[in-house]
């Protein structure tokens, strides 16, 4: 058994990482296919293959469980891991240290318990309950708080942007210099889509290609997108332009350079980006968070039932 001891955020990550040119010399059958089990990140028939390979050569059902987390967890599918919280549950008391391949207590088990039943109620919009199992699983496991804390976070967001109007009447200043007033720019459109950008995000510029992919889906169907330089210093925006000359295509939509007084960054809570926030027309804010959560879709699909997700190459 291997037991690992870092927080649920860093597991993916250090799955990939331990790789080495033959990285199951030595490992029996048994072994290996656990191993790829718990490593398969690529689809769900991918892992779903993974699983049913390491069930044949005896994998537990435990460590089956705990591959369908983690590879839940790597890719932010909170909607699938809500649905897996009667599974934990049925298991909580059935659990056997002997048997798991991640886990080196059994309180950090205990821990990812009441972490998806956490997600579950926040899902279902139950606060309380939502309250009790993340700081049940704080209580049991404190090192995996980081992995924990994000859904805090978003608790905390979605409440504050139920208090938030943007004011379409704004004017901003485009990257060319001119400037521009919101409500120009969502002339004849369903709703308003902010893009936080940075050139010197790593992320931003590795995922460059995938937001053009995807900005071109949505502006298509008739939702404005801008993206927004929370930093529209000199230096930020020669290096934004020297990003857009080493493309074969200019990004879609509009780019502006927020405002250093009362910012839409400030306003919107932007800590981090990417970030994207969709607004209707009536200024309130549908959704704020990652570009890669399933919920962004779901609202824009419900804006414009025309509008599907691009398959991405880069996987942010």
């Amino acid at each position: 058994m291997r037991c690992l001891t870092l927080s649920l955020l860093f597991l993916g990550h250090l799955l990939a990482e331990d790789a080495e040119p033959d990285p199951y010399a030595g490992l029996n059958p048994l072994q290996v296919a656990i191993e790829q089990m718990l490593s398969e990140r690529d689809s769900p028939e991918a892992l779903e293959k993974a699983i049913a390979k390491a069930r044949e050569q005896g994998a537990s059902e435990q460590s089956i469980l705990e591959a369908r987390f983690i590879y839940h967890v790597d890719r932010r599918e909170d909607d699938l891991l809500a649905r897996m919280a009667p599974l934990f549950v049925e298991r909580r008391n059935k659990f056997d240290l002997s048997e798991s391949e991640i886990f080196g207590m059994r309180e950090d088990w205990l821990a990812v318990v009441e972490y998806v039943q956490a997600i579950a109620a926040l899902k279902n919009n139950d606060k309380a309950a939502f309250k009790k199992h993340i700081t049940e699983a704080f209580w049991l496991s404190p090192k995996q708080g980081v992995a924990f804390a994000p859904h805090i976070e978003r608790l905390r967001l979605d409440e504050s942007m139920k208090k938030v109007k943007v004011d379409f009447t704004r004017r901003f200043t485009t990257m060319d210099g001119e400037s521009v007033a919101l409500a120009t720019l969502v002339e004849n459109k369903k709703a308003l889509l902010f893009h936080f950008w940075s050139p010197w995000s790593r992320e931003c510029e590795a995922s460059i290609d995938d937001f053009i992919a995807s900005a071109q889906e949505i502006t298509d169907n008739d939702v404005a997108v801008i993206s927004v330089l929370g930093d529209a210093s000199p230096e930020v925006i020669t290096d934004t332009e020297a990003i857009f000359s080493s493309l074969s295509k200019s990004p879609p939509g509009v780019w502006i350079r927020d405002s250093e007084k009362a910012s839409l960054s400030q306003l919107l809570r932007i800590q981090n980006v990417p970030m994207m926030v969709l607004v209707g027309l009536d200024g309130k804010v549908i959704f704020n968070g990652h570009p890669a959560e399933n919920r962004l879709w779901q609202s824009l699909e419900g804006i414009s039932p025309e509008i599907e997700r691009p398959a991405l190459d880069s996987g942010h």
